[in-house]
């Protein structure tokens, strides 16, 4: 499986995360982040016990390629 890496928080202190990632192979997005773990926006909700959530800036919104209009081209 081969991720392509769409982009990295321009304004990440360590240049290390959140990052968004395609998976071509499956045709969706991996999105890393930071860990929800607030109890009280958890409840908010409804997550099944195989999934997980994470946080990313609403500024990382442009490197989904539908939200950019951009056709599969990487921001590297």
């Amino acid at each position: 499986m081969a991720l392509v890496r769409l982009g990295k928080d321009p304004e990440s202190p360590s240049g290390g995360s959140p990052t968004i990632y395609l998976d071509e192979e499956k045709d969706t997005y991996i999105v890393q982040g930071w860990t929800v773990d607030d109890v009280e926006r958890l409840r908010q909700m409804d997550i099944p016990g195989h999934e997980s959530a994470v946080e990313i800036p609403r500024r990382m919104a442009r490197f989904f390629l539908e939200v950019g209009g951009d056709d599969r081209t990487p921001d590297v």
